[in-house]
């Protein structure tokens, strides 16, 4: 029992560690946090359902101008916020999914990109709602449950953004337990095999899509919110791009997977950007290499496989 406790319990210690050793990187540790929901997201589609997407980036879009048109013309309440962002997210995938979860392989995954690239032309085109190419600005967010009001230095929005991963991450623990998330294990396994056993395919697909829309559509409040600025590279490619990578660095299907694939490759690009403007991209396809080849499960099974190479050694040389 101690040993579930120990994945959480470690990433609050390393993010209060953070916050100490960066204290003046707020706002990159606070994307780093944002970043690691929407991967988490990611994770629950692909990691447990075996969905394969590269749209994600279209529920956090919708979930972002959701909350900052919430914030600017009905509520400022950050947690309403929220929900509003979670809502768009998940009716968004909700009605889209609804014909994407009819599809599969090399279809399904254009048909994602498609939708978030329709998403980005509406964004674009109702310049009067959303801003366009401008951006949505003016959102100013209230008080964080009345009593923490977001500063300029970030300090509020990163316990805020942090807060709010560590609950998605809960979420997700209990439900990767419970019998939903079990049969989308066993679909993602063998799709024919949940069929006959009397499984519904198609709506445990299209429920874990619509639910990892509404965590995407939370990860796009969060940077609304904290940002205060939407603009169309919410839905851009390159987004749900990366989100994949982090996600396969980390390894698909544990939780903690996201979030590790997610700080790793995170702080490799600001590292690697920082020093060499033009060229970080190489180092950041090494790193990708590096874990296809030797560690294909991803870096969360680093000491599995160590555990394994060492009982081969231990049974070689007896």
């Amino acid at each position: 029992m101690a040993v579930r406790f120990l994945p959480p319990l470690l990433m609050l210690l390393a993010a209060v560690a953070a916050y100490f050793l960066f204290p003046y990187n707020l706002a990159f540790l606070t994307r780093i946090v944002i970043m690691v929901v929407l991967v988490l997201s990611l994770d629950l589609v692909l990691g447990f359902a075996g969905i394969a997407t590269l749209g994600q980036a279209a529920m956090y879009g919708a979930g972002a101008y959701a909350a900052g048109l919430f914030a600017i013309h009905v509520w400022a309440d950050p947690v309403a916020g929220l929900v509003a962002g979670a809502l768009a997210g998940a009716v968004l995938a909700a009605l889209s999914g609804a014909v994407l979860m009819r599809t599969q392989g090399l279809t399904l995954i254009m048909l994602t990109i498609a939708v978030a690239q329709i998403c980005a032309e509406i964004a674009n085109r109702a310049r009067g709602v959303t801003g366009g190419a401008d951006g949505l600005r003016g959102i100013r967010p209230g008080k964080v449950l009345g009593v923490w009001e977001f500063d300029f230095i970030g300090i509020t929005g990163y316990w805020y953004a942090l807060a709010v991963m560590l609950l998605v991450f809960a979420v997700l623990a209990i439900l990767g337990r419970s019998p939903f998330g079990l049969s989308l294990r066993g679909i993602h396994e063998s799709p024919a095999r949940m069929e006959a056993i009397g499984v519904s395919v198609y709506r445990r697909r299209l429920a874990a899509y619509t639910l990892g829309g509404g965590i995407a559509g939370i990860a796009g409040a969060l940077t609304a919110q904290i940002t205060q600025l939407v603009s169309l590279e919410t839905f851009s490619f390159s987004l749900s791009a990366e989100a994949l990578i982090m996600l396969i660095l980390g390894g698909t299907g544990r939780l903690y997977g996201a979030v590790l694939g997610t700080v790793i490759f995170m702080a490799v690009h600001h590292v690697a950007a920082a020093n060499d403007p033009f060229n970080w991209l190489f180092v950041i396809g090494a790193l990708v290499l590096a874990v296809v080849f030797f560690l294909p499960a991803g870096i969360a099974h680093l000491p599995t496989s160590l555990k394994r190479l060492s009982k081969g050694g231990r049974h070689a040389g007896s």
